[in-house]
């Protein structure tokens, strides 16, 4: 099964900028793959705004940035978690590979 960390953020948002790298290289090193969704991105926002919508569906309580982790992201997904918000590199570490591990057992 491959997992997919699809990330939803904002060209507004400064931290979400800041930690692209940092996040696609984690998602990466712990064996997902890694989707950067901005919002201002129209094709790649309707590509994955089903997988946003069908958690907020009118956006309200997500964090910016908003990451959420799911099975099959281009057809029949499965969302498996999320992590809300800009987080210490080391808690975003920590928390992304508590949550594949809790999908994996």
């Amino acid at each position: 099964m491959t997992l997919s960390l699809i990330k939803f953020s904002s060209e507004d948002c400064g931290t979400c900028h800041r930690m692209s790298f940092y996040d696609q290289k984690v998602t990466n090193e712990l064996g997902c793959q890694f989707v950067n969704v901005m919002l201002q991105d129209v094709k790649t926002y309707r590509k994955y705004r089903d997988i946003l919508l069908s958690k907020y569906p009118n956006k309200v309580g997500m964090g910016w940035p908003t990451y959420i982790l799911v099975t099959n992201p281009d057809s029949n997904y499965e969302i498996l978690g999320e992590l809300k918000g800009g987080v210490s590199k080391g808690e975003f570490r920590d928390k992304l590979q508590e949550l594949i591990s809790k999908n994996q057992s």
